[in-house]
């Protein structure tokens, strides 16, 4: 029995993944999925940002006259928020999560993006001989839920292409041996990789030889063709956006992959700092480019909006640890794996703890967004709303998917 099936083998008060599980499915104390339904009404002070000076007023983009405005019917009255939990509260009960649901829930067009993504995989080479397996995950559906602003399936398939290959990326180099995953040679392949991310221009003598590499490795040919479909919707500044965000991921699996090289296990405070640079923000970052419109870059890089988006992008993932603590190699980590190992919590109590965390954070980025809501441009509202959408899509997708659910 691997060490993750031991740690979450099922006790008497009940197994934690099927618990972790549980918590996802509720949706009986759900926050709305409207932000705007969580924020004070600012529907009559919507003059340019006063946080973000910007020298240009912010216009929808290409496709803006189809895309349902998540901000519209703002409550003149605030919703309250769900009262905090007590700091000292020692219980192993684990709280409500502090999650939207779905935006928008379209079987059919999830469908549609996932059979062309299966397509693409097999053209690309991903997951040969696992391509039914791919397909179950239903990686087309989370980009359907995750991207409400627009129904145009290949915008969707768009983004449903570098999210593959990032979680391509992962298995490959970090997570399967079976397919060729050795953490001794993490680094140097994500080096190599990132130069097909952020395309190196190679000496004329060389140049045949990066591009026998893109075509005879899988994953960079993922990497390319599907860059080169998202660089059809969006701009040269959210292409960039998007390169940088894959650098930050890139270097973060190369730290984890350096845990599992030398066997050291990480504290709780630096493997929460690892998953803040290992989260979710490289498919969120295209929530603006996918809905066709873009937020300038002295809103997006403005540290308050950059502490509030990276909050939700960690809150997101935090779900994921929960779903994937029992499925990962005995050599990989999550949150309440560390919180197990370091601070002796039963594995109830990880979960309890893990979900808290999530909720702090997700609060955080609500206080955040009320604060700049107010003061904020259209655009920024949007993207706020956006980003709320994109957390609730994939709180669904992990309750439901069969990466996860067996059943």
């Amino acid at each position: 029995m691997s060490l993750m099936s031991r740690l979450l083998a099922p006790s008497v008060s009940g197994d934690p993944a099927e618990l972790a599980a549980a918590v996802l499915a509720d949706m009986r104390a759900a926050p709305s999925v409207e932000l705007a339904a969580l924020l004070d009404d600012g529907a009559d002070r919507l003059a340019p940002s006063l946080l973000f000076p910007t020298e240009q007023p912010s216009t929808l983009g290409m496709s803006a006259a189809r895309l349902p405005l998540l901000l519209a019917d703002r409550p003149r009255e605030p919703a309250a928020l769900p009262p905090e939990p007590a700091v000292d509260d020692d219980s192993d009960e684990v709280p409500e999560l502090f999650c939207p649901g779905p935006v928008r829930d379209d079987p059919a067009l999830g469908e549609e993006v996932n059979e062309r993504m299966v397509e693409w995989a097999g053209e690309v080479g991903i997951y040969d001989g696992r391509l039914e397996h791919l397909r179950s995950c239903g990686f087309g559906r989370l980009i359907m839920l995750t991207h409400p602003g627009t129904d145009d399936a290949d915008r969707l398939l768009a983004a449903a292409k570098v999210v593959v290959a990032e979680w391509a990326s992962d298995d490959y180099y970090l997570d399967e041996e079976e397919m060729g995953a050795d953490p001794a040679l993490t680094a140097a392949r994500f080096g190599v990789l990132y130069g097909v991310v952020d395309p190196v221009t190679m000496p004329q003598r060389y140049r045949h030889e990066l591009e026998r590499f893109v075509k005879e490795e899988p994953i960079a040919l993922a990497f390319r063709t599907g860059m080169e479909h998202l660089a059809q919707y969006t701009t040269t500044a959210q292409m960039g956006r998007f390169q940088h965000q894959m650098a930050i991921l890139f270097q973060a699996l190369d730290q984890n992959a350096s845990w599992r090289q030398t066997g050291r296990r990480p504290a709780v405070w630096e493997y929460y700092m690892h998953r803040y640079h290992n989260s979710y923000l490289p498919p969120m970052i295209l929530v603006d480019a996918i809905a066709g419109y873009e937020l300038p870059a002295q809103e997006f890089y403005h540290p308050r909006l950059r502490r509030a988006f990276t909050m939700a992008g960690m809150a997101a993932v935090l779900l994921n640890d929960l779903h994937s603590m029992d499925k990962e190699a005995d050599d990989d980590i999550s949150l309440p794996i560390a919180l197990m190992e370091e601070e002796g919590l039963s594995r109830e109590q990880a979960t309890k703890r893990t979900v808290e965390i999530h909720n702090e954070l997700m609060r955080g980025f609500v206080a955040e967004a009320a604060a700049m809501y107010l003061e904020g441009t259209p655009m920024l509202q949007r993207f706020l709303a956006d980003t709320w959408a994109w957390c609730g899509g994939s709180r669904e997708w992990h309750a439901t998917s069969k990466r996860y659910h067996s059943d």
